[in-house]
């Protein structure tokens, strides 16, 4: 399926070293920024207790709420609205002098702070949950009988919990990696996985790079939009990696840079599409998806944006750079070979 035709090959690869420096100096100011300001980790990763609170009255004046949770004295705390201008999300940073029980009341303290700024005092409620099961959880009451605010939810995270979830996500990281150029270099030949694996870790550093420059908040959730981006970033080499392929069998006559423009242009038509689809589908989770999805969104846009520039301008440019040519990709065998005709015995 195609939108339109060009018929005349686009030189990409007469520009292909101006483009490199670019990306290079992108790519360079994204370390810088990695290494300078570092990622702001999520709770998920370092560890500590989260507060899911909403405000039954009013919309949550959230300047209020973080002067209740600062004067506790408790270190970097994080207060923002998620879901409406009622509900708040609270942050609490693990204490290395803590014991788990005592970070675990850190939740039932906080809350007892929020609850005493708006008047009222702490007591603790029966709940029947959906399913049946009675809990019981701080409720916050003021004398007129009105529940200002109400707990919707405390969740402990440990440090060591949270540094397993980097480990593991790290070596998830390097394994999506290895299997990318082992699966590249089988298909098709070494010089394209050098240069996909180039290409995708130039995505993946950006998109980390904006995230350390901006300091959003670097979740379970946005690692696993990283994960996708570099599968979904290979797909797109991969089909211009297999277009290359054709055009070493079907036009002779080109040079290896020739041959890649054709093979780019050829597959416009067919990134607009893909890309554009895809791209739909994830405004949509960052206008409406809410906060959760908010930063998983982002990542995807960044790395979809990316992507088609280090597929075109990137990957191809390198396996240029790395002398790829038709003899790494034709076979030629002696069988029925003419010796008047330079083209015969050639298989792909």
């Amino acid at each position: 399926m195609e939108f339109f035709r060009i018929r005349r090959d686009i030189p990409f690869m007469r520009h292909a070293l101006v483009f490199n420096v670019i990306s290079f100096l992108t790519f360079a100011a994204a370390v810088f920024f990695l290494a300078t300001r570092g990622l702001h980790f999520s709770i998920e990763f370092t560890g500590g207790t989260v507060l899911e609170v909403e405000y039954t009255q009013h919309a949550a004046d959230l300047e209020k709420t973080r002067a209740a949770i600062e004067a506790l004295k408790l270190g970097e705390v994080q207060v923002q609205t998620f879901g409406t201008s009622k509900d708040v999300l609270v942050r609490l940073p693990v204490r290395g002098d803590a014991k788990p029980a005592d970070q675990a009341a850190l939740g039932t303290s906080a809350f007892a702070a929020l609850c005493t700024a708006e008047a009222g005092t702490v007591a603790t409620k029966a709940y029947t949950t959906p399913q049946g099961e009675q809990v019981s959880r701080p409720s916050c009451a003021r004398p007129d009988g009105v529940e200002p605010i109400r707990l919707s939810r405390t969740e402990f995270v440990g440090p060591a919990v949270g540094s397993e979830l980097a480990a593991d996500g790290a070596k998830a990281l390097a394994f999506v990696v290895v299997g990318i150029m082992l699966y590249l270099a089988f298909r098709f030949e070494w010089k394209f996985s050098v240069a996909a694996i180039i290409a995708n870790l130039h995505d993946v550093i950006i998109i980390l790079g904006f995230f350390a420059f901006f300091q959003w908040e670097f979740s379970l959730a946005v690692l696993a939009a990283v994960l996708a981006i570099l599968g979904y970033s290979v797909n797109e080499s991969v089909v211009i990696f297999d277009r290359i392929r054709e055009a070493f069998r079907k036009y002779r006559k080109l040079t290896t840079p020739q041959v890649i423009d054709h093979a780019i242009t050829s597959t416009i038509s067919r990134t607009i599409i893909t890309h554009g689809s895809t791209q739909m589908m994830v405004l949509s989770m960052l206008i409406f998806g809410g906060p959760t999805l908010h930063y998983f969104a982002v990542a995807l846009t960044i790395g979809i944006l990316f992507g088609i520039y280090s597929s075109v301008f990137v990957a191809a440019a390198i396996a240029m750079w790395l002398g790829v040519k038709r003899e790494d990709l034709v076979k030629f065998t002696t069988k029925d070979h003419d010796p008047n005709d330079p083209n015969a015995g050639a298989v792909v």
